[in-house]
């Protein structure tokens, strides 16, 4: 079937290819299709990780001295 979505040729371990296999038969999914949500997931949790470091990083540089209040950030 002809697509015009971009391919991605991995090479697995037997382990993990057997994995993937299990779960798109269990889900009733191919195993293309099973992989791509796998890689779409690890980049979501990829993505939280990343900022869960950023607000630390942030929380860690705050100054209290600085903090506006809710009433006075919204005028109220």
């Amino acid at each position: 079937m002809p697509t015009k979505q971009p391919r991605l040729n991995v090479v697995l371990e037997t382990t993990t290819f057997e994995a993937v296999r299990k779960l798109s038969k269990r889900d009733g999914v191919s195993m293309s299709l099973m992989a791509r949500d796998l890689i779409r997931h690890a980049l979501e949790s990829d993505e939280d990780y990343y900022w869960a470091d950023e607000a630390e990083k942030r929380l860690a540089s705050l100054d209290p001295k600085k903090l506006v209040s809710h009433k006075k950030a919204w005028g109220l």
